[in-house]
């Protein structure tokens, strides 16, 4: 399932991505599929097109799994990385053998995912040998974004697990990046704190600074947090955010960032984030979000406001501007019920 959310701002368009499965398990997944949806800001509506297959994002072989979308306002390209596992295996095989069998890969459009180019494997040039010192790796899945630095990079976050001495493989979260607008991409440097798993950023502005915020999934019962000061390559500071509790096995979550509505106040910083995950820490049910109007505060996050009850999981966010009187339009593609329904809040 694995939904995936972007909001292009110019053209007032949503584009939902989800994996297409024959069954619940992640490694039949057949497809990536695309809806898009026309955003009237004046009532908040969106009108929502029929389903289309991706089909150009597939490897022979192969199945296609954690789209990762991100849009380059500069170029008016449109990227969907994701990931291409050969044949039927699932992430769990390869971290018992310790076999990585996965591709990272790339389509792009150039007129809003309605055409697609073919697809680029960019296994061999963007990661090179470290794939062999990887059991597996995930890009996303969630949305990637394009940061206000000097060379506008691209960000898409993922984790891999590595295979470091005769240990079980260990999940670490890092970065994909393009400086040159999706022309070549590198590898970041990973995060301190092992077991973190799928993750989101988000660009921060606030107390004199533009960091780049880091929120991700772990197995430690709770979210871990870290920022970048040098638009992904490295992070610091690495926690786990107490506030934020994790099913036992962690679930992935969202977060977005929007012009604080009350930057006038003195002292406060310009982006507050909010974040969406279940809220019950025992099962994964009842999605919420919550707000934090500090986000380098770990303790700052409001508790949450309920979106949906029962069972649910994965979430993506998207800020679609402020309406009058300054309060932002949001919204939200997640997984419900057994895995077998993607709604939109």
């Amino acid at each position: 399932m694995t939904p995936a959310l972007l909001y292009l701002e110019k053209y007032k368009t949503l584009l939902a991505f989800a994996e297409q499965r024959v069954s619940q398990a992640d490694e039949e997944a057949k497809n990536i599929v695309l809806r898009r949806g026309g955003f009237k800001a004046s009532t908040g509506q969106v009108k929502w097109k029929q389903m289309e297959v991706v089909r150009r994002a597939q490897l022979p072989d192969h199945h296609p799994k954690r789209p990762c979308p991100v849009y380059d306002e500069v170029t008016g390209t449109l990227f969907l990385l994701f990931i291409a596992v050969q044949g039927l295996v699932s992430e769990q095989h390869q971290i018992q053998t310790r076999t990585n069998l996965v591709r990272l890969c790339c389509v792009t459009s150039k007129d809003n995912g309605k055409t697609w180019s073919p697809v680029t494997d960019l296994t061999d040039s963007v990661i090179g040998s470290a794939h062999k010192e990887w059991a597996t790796f995930a890009s996303g899945p969630g949305h990637g974004l394009q940061l206000h630095n000097p060379t506008q990079s691209l960000v898409i976050p993922a984790y891999a697990y590595r295979l470091i001495g005769p240990e079980k493989p260990t999940p670490y979260v890092f970065c994909f990046l393009s400086n040159d607008h999706g022309k070549t991409w590198e590898m970041g440097n990973f995060i301190t704190i092992e077991n973190t798993l799928e993750s989101q950023m988000v660009e921060v502005d606030g107390h004199g600074q533009r960091v780049l915020y880091c929120n991700s999934r772990s197995t430690l019962r709770t979210r871990v947090q870290a920022i970048s000061l040098n638009d992904g390559v490295d992070f610091q500071g690495a926690q786990q955010i107490k506030k934020l509790v994790e099913p036992p096995s962690g679930c992935q979550g969202s977060v977005v960032g929007f012009p604080n509505p009350t930057k006038h106040v003195l002292g406060s910083v310009d982006t507050w984030v909010l974040y969406s995950h279940p809220t019950d820490p025992l099962e994964l049910k009842d999605l919420g979000v919550y707000l934090n109007r500090d986000p380098l505060d770990p303790i700052g996050w409001t508790k949450p406001a309920i979106l949906v009850k029962g069972l649910c999981a994965f979430s993506d966010l998207q800020y679609m501007g402020s309406k009058p009187n300054g309060s932002p339009q949001l919204g939200c593609l997640f997984e419900y019920g057994n895995y077998d329904q993607i709604l939109f809040l």
